[in-house]
């Protein structure tokens, strides 16, 4: 048999909200005598709900874990053969201890602090000059939420040099078709109110003469075949 002393027992009732002393001092403060007569005092009746929320009883933080975990155990889990980008990854314990789960790096808290944005900046460098090393490329960008994004911006970026060079001519862009589509998707989304032509094709048969003042392809590809771009770059 519960009592309501077993009840108090619970996390949340013993720290969540007010207590029966505190809620009648602050129903007193504001001249209600019930919560029920300032809901009606405060929030017109037009929009008030009529019923009952059909609700179970509120469980602790324990045993809506338990749940969870039973529900979860009835998974059946299969060998997953998702792509286009959406790849499992190996995260060393390091990098996963002391940078994802560090609340240095994810909290809600801009960092003003000098400290953290010097280390941010030197992580980022770091990356760009690795990513320009093993890819021969002159530049390379960073800190960047994801690839859609990433190609519009060096796609955006290759047309204001080309406009600055060529006066405004060389209007379009090409992309692999090999690429992803959600990639696709995002840039043809970034060319249309810049005014720039996007064309999709086979990079292999694709003829650059003519006013193309940047390419996109993919490595790997969307059907995870490594291409050998050496002939298409020279």
């Amino acid at each position: 048999m519960k009592t309501e002393k077993d009840g108090y027992r619970t996390f949340a009732r013993r720290h969540i909200g007010p207590g029966r002393t505190e809620l009648t001092q602050m129903l007193e403060t504001v001249g209600a005598s019930s919560l029920d007569q300032l809901v009606e005092e405060t929030i017109p009746a037009s929009i008030r709900l009529k019923k009952q929320l059909n609700l179970p009883e509120g469980i602790s933080e324990y045993a809506l874990l338990e749940d969870l975990r039973k529900k979860a155990s009835m998974n059946r889990v299969y060998k997953s053969y998702i792509g286009l980008g959406y790849y499992d990854c190996v995260t060393p314990g390091v990098i996963q201890r002391n940078i994802l789960e560090n609340p240095g790096w994810y909290t809600q808290y801009t960092p003003y602090q000098a400290e953290i944005s010097q280390g941010r900046l030197e992580a980022l460098l770091n990356f760009q000059t690795m990513v320009v090393d093993l890819t021969g490329m002159d530049i390379a960008n960073a800190s960047l939420l994801d690839e859609g994004t990433a190609a519009a911006e060096a796609m955006t970026m290759l047309h204001r040099v080309a406009e600055r060079k060529q006066g405004g001519d060389g209007a379009a862009f090409f992309v692999s078709e090999k690429c992803f589509p959600q990639t696709i998707d995002v840039l043809t989304t970034r060319a249309e109110p810049l005014g720039i032509k996007l064309v999709v094709g086979d990079h292999s048969t694709f003829d650059f003469g003519g006013g193309v003042f940047g390419a996109l392809v993919q490595y790997p590809d969307t059907d995870g075949e490594v291409c050998d771009y050496s002939d298409f770059i020279n």
